[in-house]
């Protein structure tokens, strides 16, 4: 199965909070209500390095993602 780069998450135990899903390597959910984020990854040191380049725009382009989308639904 194939999955976008990007999904929405919501959960009612968590009502504030807003997941935004990174389907790509390296795969993380990161909560937009407090910037939180998880890594679903295990990295050796050599990984380490790369993810610090690549973090932070990955994590705008989460941003962008979320509000691309939320601008898609005010549109409707």
């Amino acid at each position: 199965m194939e999955f976008p780069k990007f999904l929405l998450g919501d959960n009612t135990d968590y009502s504030d909070a807003i997941f935004v899903i990174h389907t790509e390597f390296p795969r993380f959910i990161i909560n937009l209500e407090n910037d939180e984020v998880e890594w679903l990854e295990d990295f050796d040191k050599a990984d380490e390095e790369e993810l610090a380049n690549e973090a932070e725009s990955l994590i705008q382009q989460a941003n962008d993602f979320y509000d691309r989308e939320v601008s898609r639904y005010e549109e409707d």
